[in-house]
């Protein structure tokens, strides 16, 4: 039995048995028409797979939501103005449904609650309207030229949990809109006096001082923030216990369509710190929160946890849990199920399997895991280094741990975009990667993680469709994964999708205010291309201060300040990030031809060249350190050729004078060593440059020119690319 996660659309004829039996000949008539040149061009035309007609309806699927919801806005607005000269009475007016869920494949035909939600929805939808469920709206809101209102969570017809529902308006002027839905007063109301309202007015000032943080014009969803449990076990070595049991509860509850969980970042910055309650309400912008402690004594686990509503002050539940270490899952269960109980949250069938789902049976991989975890999260050389070790480990004592190859993928992607080559290689780096990713998701086809690390390689190697969509699969499986919209942002961007990238990252921003250092670095670069640069240079300020050491952040905030013409800003912050980079064996951000091959994959060439005319206005050179020669002592063409091949280059690299070989053969492989630097490569000679591509650089062509020195001996040259100055003389 096949099962997938798509969207359904389905239709229906409004009143057709009363056409019929007023006029079967004509409606029949009228019916096919309007299937042959309204009905089916639309649903062509957005990419839709017609599953079946059934007499006076129909049901489509589309592998995007989004086209799903235009193909529906397009199939009512035709109809708004077929047939101009029939009665209404006797016009053909379709009701629509969408949904984006989970079906059962079988014989090119669906089944499922994901189909049955659709029909359900089709039935609430007003003659010539369209209806959509919550999931559908996720994944719409700002691409689609419609609006919406918020009806609110509905009880459908055999459908067991309620679901969100939100009526579409066609009016293009709405688009992006989104009313809440309102009861009209009764004709008997009750006229308050001036004093009355003078009255309301203040109580209604105080109740907006006291609850600032809740934003009552938006939806209203349940909101919560899980507090860094506290490590009662009086060693610090423990913390990982007390820290993985907070974020396994920010996993699980960010998988429920119905909550908006603070991500991890934003959290933990309170780790260890007195929290008062309401301040930290407000900053992160939610109703609820949840404090807990963990004791480790021996074998012994005790877990308090507390769930305080913060409109009332009140604590909604309190639980302890006495439990032997190792019945660790099953506390975990139980805390969780009796959490979402107590937020009033009722997950779905799918969404219930999902949370029930142990991620393994095995206490001593579990434990390596949490490790791997804690190492990780530094993003220093030497973390990352040691988390491989701990998700080695974990994955050794349970191959089925999907969760242990998920973030050892999350990892290995993170030593490959920074190019930590002293960790592994880069072309190593993306194959381990690849291949944790894909045994995850054999493992749990659920999990939201793999598919954004998949959709970020994928737009990397200029994979654009694949790429959303495997970053849109990730933000459908984690609603709530602040990770999961920053890999979707990222990937739009890419691909030239501005406005998309711009919902994503605003979205992440939501669900973690205060996001990690390169994550907040990925939304200042879209608000830099998108040209909100007021915006750009406020992220990427404070990306600077989260992390005053990472060079890239000081150039990547440069070109923000170019854009905003305070140009003396600029090349202040582009000399600190030069100046960082001193010495380090970092090439990736030190020069203009850096940024070209490192950011070659933006699928808009336009979007490159914004980001280098800015970086070249800040200052930032074309080659590394500065490096700048005369024309006329290039080497060009045959000269060139007969000076690479079958040859052996030995000299020096800047900075430094460190001592370097490279050595080609006579069809261009090469390879090269330093006191830092080994690896292989094929050169070649494109018109006047010198091309070599390896596993760096995510295997694109580094090219760059050869000069002449003018020492006099008319022997020694100088080779430049992005990565290196190397100074070098050639043998006989």
């Amino acid at each position: 039995m096949e099962r997938r996660l798509t969207a359904i659309l389905a239709a229906d004829v409004v009143g057709y048995s009363t056409l019929m039996g007023n006029e079967e000949v004509g409606t029949l008539e009228r019916l096919k028409i309007c299937r042959s040149a309204l009905f089916d061009p639309a649903v062509a035309e957005f990419h839709g797979r017609i599953i079946k007609l059934m007499g006076d309806g129909a049901l489509v699927e589309f592998a995007s939501v989004v086209d799903a919801v235009q193909c529906a806005a397009a199939i009512q607005r035709r109809m708004a103005g077929h047939d101009p000269d029939v009665p209404d009475a006797q016009k053909i007016r379709f009701r629509i449904g969408v949904n984006l869920g989970d079906v059962i494949v079988e014989d090119d035909d669906l089944y499922g609650d994901g189909v049955n939600v659709a029909a359900r929805l089709e039935a609430m939808a007003e003659p010539g309207g369209i209806c959509i469920s919550g999931t559908a709206f996720d994944h719409v809101f700002h691409k689609a030229d419609v609006g919406f209102t918020n009806l609110g969570e509905q009880r459908l017809k055999n459908i067991p949990d309620p679901v969100r529902v939100y009526r579409v308006h066609l009016d293009a002027g709405k688009a992006g809109e989104v009313a809440a839905r309102f009861r009209r007063p009764r004709a008997r109301t009750m006229v308050l006096s001036g004093i009355g309202i003078a009255a309301l007015l203040i109580v209604l000032a105080a109740l907006a001082w006291q609850f600032e943080w809740r934003n009552l014009a938006a939806p209203q969803r349940t909101s919560v923030a899980i507090l860094p449990f506290a490590n009662l076990s009086g060693d610090a070595k423990e913390d990982y216990v007390s820290d993985g049991i907070t974020e396994d509860l920010i996993t699980d509850l960010a998988k429920l369509s119905g909550v908006d969980v603070i991500a991890r970042d934003s959290v933990f910055a309170y780790k260890g710190k007195p929290v008062v309650l309401a301040d930290a309400a407000r900053a992160l912008n939610v109703r609820y929160l949840v404090e807990g402690s963990v004791r480790r004594v021996g074998e012994q686990l005790r877990i308090n946890v507390q769930l305080v509503d913060m409109a009332s002050g009140k604590n909604v539940w309190a639980d302890r849990f006495d439990r032997s270490a190792a019945d660790l899952f099953a506390t975990q269960d139980d805390l969780r199920r009796e959490l979402v109980s107590a937020l009033g949250i009722e997950p779905s069938a799918t969404e219930a399997k999902r949370l029930s789902r142990v991620p393994t049976e095995n206490l001593e991989a579990y434990d390596n895991f949490l490790r791997g975890e804690q190492a990780a999260r530094s993003g220093k050389r030497d973390g990352l280094q040691q988390a491989l070790a701990f998700y080695d480990k974990a994955e050794a004592l349970d191959p089925a741990f999907a969760e242990a190859f998920a973030f050892d993928a999350r990892t290995t992607v993170n030593i490959w975009r920074a190019s930590f080559n002293d960790i592994m290689q880069s072309a190593l780096a993306r194959k381990r990667a690849y291949e944790k990713a894909s045994i995850a998701l054999k493992l749990d086809p659920d999990l939201s993680s793999p598919y954004a690390i998949l959709g970020i390689m994928q737009v990397v190697d200029r994979r654009y469709e694949e790429a959303i969509e495997s970053a849109e699969r990730a933000t459908a499986l984690g609603p709530g994964d602040a990770a999961a919209q920053i890999a979707l942002g990222y990937v739009q961007l890419f691909a030239s999708n501005h406005a998309e990238a711009s919902v994503a990252v605003e979205t992440a921003l939501r669900l973690d205010p205060d996001l990690s250092a390169i994550d907040r670095e990925i939304a200042g670069l879209v608000f830099l291309v998108k040209d909100d640069t007021a915006r750009a240079v406020e992220t990427l300020e404070r990306v600077r201060d989260d992390a005053p050491e990472v060079s890239e952040f000081r150039i990547v905030l440069a070109a923000a300040y170019a854009r905003a013409n305070r140009l003396a800003e600029a090349r202040a912050a582009a000399a600190e990030g030069l100046q960082l980079l001193s010495g380090s064996e970092t090439f990736n951000e030190r020069s203009l031809a850096a940024w070209r091959i490192g950011y070659a994959h933006f699928r808009n060439p336009e979007d490159l060249t914004l980001i280098i005319d800015a970086l070249s206005q800040a200052g930032l050179p074309e080659w590394p350190f500065g490096f700048t020669a005369d024309e006329k002592d290039r080497v060009k063409g045959a000269a060139l050729a007969s000076l690479v091949f079958g040859h052996t280059w030995q000299g020096q690299l800047e900075p430094g004078g460190q001592p370097a070989i490279l050595q080609i053969a006579k069809d261009g492989s090469a390879g090269f060593r330093s006191m830092t630097r080994m690896y292989t490569a094929k050169l070649h000679v494109d018109h006047d440059v010198l091309c070599e591509q390896s596993e760096n650089m995510f295997g694109r062509p580094d090219c760059g020119p050869v000069y002449i020195r003018g020492d006099g001996t008319g022997k020694s040259y100088t080779y430049l690319n992005s990565g290196k100055v190397f100074h070098f003389t050639a043998d006989e």
